[in-house]
């Protein structure tokens, strides 16, 4: 990293910048590809670039969006979400940056580069605002956007994380809804707006809730404590505590190194011991006989616990 540190101006040490930025001061696209490989800058996102240690802040997205957004365009959809700081994108899509989302209103000239994909859209005064000079679609917009866009699962996901970072509630979704009649992808967010809460706190906890109410069964409660004789011994990602049954969703940063698989291991040793019915849940759980497996034996649990 040193590398790219040494010989870039000190300008662009602690901010994004361009492939053009760069050429005007001096340094050639072909060294960037150079420290492109060996790691001592990265791209921040289609068409802008950082040294590999400047740190991922709200901030640092909307300077570098700021770089490639003209003034009278629009960030939407997956753009607008990555700026505040909901990210949409899969893993392998980040191998190559995807394209931008970055739209106009209708009349306005459209935008040509190579790192943007996007065309017209009507958007309402109210839709737009700014962040740190770039202009997006507010927060209410956005989630509702993609939610019509996404995939289901990826979709509640999205949801779930604007109203646990931006407040973005059923209400004001609901207050929204009528404009997107007749669009496409309005049936599935219709949908998911009910199913909105903030108290998810991963993408895996808001798939595993949708997966659950999809098969035909009541939404459990996120974030419950258990508390025994006085103390909050547990917080559960998914529970039904009247039946004393808990969904645990095992993602692979909390849950991959040994110390953290042994703490698992006790701690549902103990709810089970003290009458809970456990069921674990990983990204692996979502298709085919593995989905239907799961689902199956929450199912059963319920039905066993209500009969009781």
């Amino acid at each position: 990293m040193s590398n790219a540190l040494n010989h870039l101006p000190a300008s662009f040490a602690g901010t994004p910048f361009t492939a053009q930025q760069l050429v005007e001061a001096g340094v050639s696209r072909h060294q960037l590809r150079q420290w492109l490989r060996d790691g001592s800058v990265r791209r921040v996102l289609r068409g802008v670039y950082g040294v590999a240690t400047l740190e991922d802040s709200l901030l640092l997205r909307c300077t570098a969006a700021a770089l490639v957004v003209p003034d009278h365009a629009v960030a939407v959809d997956r753009t607008a979400a990555w700026m505040w700081g909901v990210d949409t994108y899969r893993l392998d899509e980040l191998v190559t940056v995807p394209p931008l989302d970055i739209f106009v209103l209708r009349g306005e000239k459209r935008i040509t580069r190579a790192e943007v994909g996007g065309g017209e859209r009507d958007l309402s005064p109210e839709d737009v605002t700014s962040l740190h000079g770039v202009r997006l679609t507010v927060p209410v917009r956005t989630s509702l956007d993609l939610a019509c866009r996404l995939p289901a699962y990826e979709a509640m996901a999205t949801m779930d994380a604007f109203a646990r970072l931006h407040g973005v509630d059923r209400v004001a979704l609901d207050a929204l809804l009528p404009r997107y009649r007749r669009r496409r992808g309005v049936v599935q967010a219709r949908g998911l707006v009910p199913l909105v809460d903030g108290r998810s706190e991963s993408t895996g906890e808001s798939m595993t809730k949708l997966a659950i109410v999809g098969y035909g069964l009541p939404a459990p409660q996120p974030q419950f404590w258990v508390v025994h004789r006085g103390r909050a011994l547990f917080r559960l990602d998914l529970a039904y505590p009247e039946r004393k049954i808990a969904i645990e969703y095992d993602g692979r940063q909390h849950h991959s190194s040994q110390a953290d698989r042994e703490r698992d291991r006790r701690r549902r040793r103990w709810l089970r011991e003290h009458g809970w019915i456990v069921i674990v849940v990983t990204k692996e759980s979502f298709s085919g006989a593995a989905l239907e497996e799961w689902l199956h034996d929450l199912r059963a649990a319920l039905e066993l616990r209500q009969a009781a």
